[in-house]
């Protein structure tokens, strides 16, 4: 159960700092070097500017759902160091 928890405790941060940081470096690219402004819902670089949605609204449940992942890994590794071994 502890190595379970552990799983989910740092798996699911580490997926979502990957996912958001893949769309970073296209933004960048698209401000930088192609000097376009990023179009967020369509996730394409445009010439005409373009409102910034969070990456929250725009998918919510892998945001949210990541991070209950791990709080529920949190809570078995808890749960494990807590109950004694028999």
């Amino acid at each position: 159960m502890l190595k379970l928890g552990l799983l989910l405790l740092i798996v699911p941060p580490l997926a979502l700092m990957g996912l958001y940081f893949t769309e970073h470096s296209a933004v960048r690219e698209c401000l930088l070097i192609e000097g376009g402004h990023w179009d967020y819902l369509e996730g394409v670089c445009r010439d005409t500017p373009q409102p910034f949605v969070p990456w929250v609204e725009r998918t919510p449940w892998l945001v949210n759902g990541g991070m209950l992942l791990s709080v529920v890994g949190l809570g078995l590794c808890m749960v494990r160091l807590y109950v004694r071994k028999r």
